[in-house]
């Protein structure tokens, strides 16, 4: 047992000095860069589908897509509006970590940006075990998934800078607590700041994008 948690350990520290390396190389090139995490289905490639023509007029964007395996989202993105869209095929590992952004940063040109997006692989567990370098890490939660994930998955909720609740058009006909579940967020993460969206409607999307204009623009 002694030996198994040694080698998880070497293998996070590994992963953690990676990360130090990627964000430097970041900051030299002066992109700012964003960790999107959810589970599947809850809306990581819709919210990029709308961020992406929103911003693409103000900000170089490059988005890095993270999926066991297919290019989709990566086509999905460069429809939208990216300026280059880099698909990491994990080969079923949970997540992404920070070789594997190493490797795609490897493949962009960085000074052709100012922001970079990275979708992570669909995971409420393993992606916030691992960072990748990024400046801020944000999780997407969705209506349908239910109210009590805060509770379930406490890990995820707590390392986060953002979090955006998606599918807000469908409260109406799913029974999710949106008090339950922002109780939940402010025990793991209190002051988080948080943006009840729908990617259907576009409600609260400007919001979003306002926030990483900011952030962008202050780096």
């Amino acid at each position: 047992m002694t030996k198994k948690v040694s080698v998880v350990e070497k293998i996070l520290s590994a992963n953690d000095q990676l990360a130090v390396e990627n964000r430097s190389r970041l900051d030299e090139a002066g992109v700012f860069a964003i960790n999107i995490m959810a589970s599947p289905g809850a809306g990581k490639t819709s919210l990029i589908e709308q961020t992406l023509p929103r911003l693409s007029e103000k900000f170089r964007v490059a988005v890095v897509d993270g999926d066991i395996a297919t290019s989709i989202d990566a086509d999905r993105a460069s429809e939208a509006g990216a300026l280059a869209a880099i698909q990491i095929n994990t080969g079923g590992n949970c997540h992404l970590d920070a070789v594997m952004l190493k490797q795609a940063l490897d493949q962009l040109d960085l000074k052709d940006f100012d922001l970079l997006l990275v979708e992570n692989v669909g995971n409420l567990v393993c992606p916030s075990n691992f960072p990748l370098g990024t400046h801020k890490s944000i999780l997407v939660a969705s209506v349908p998934e239910g109210d009590d994930k805060p509770y379930k998955y406490p890990g995820m909720y707590r390392g986060v800078d953002a979090l955006i609740i998606n599918k807000i058009d469908l409260m109406p006909y799913i029974p999710f607590k949106m008090d339950y579940f922002r109780r939940g967020v402010e025990i793991l993460n209190a002051g988080l700041i948080t943006f009840p969206i729908s990617c259907t409607t576009q409600e609260g999307v400007d919001e979003w994008i306002n926030w990483i204009i900011e952030n962008v623009e202050d780096k």
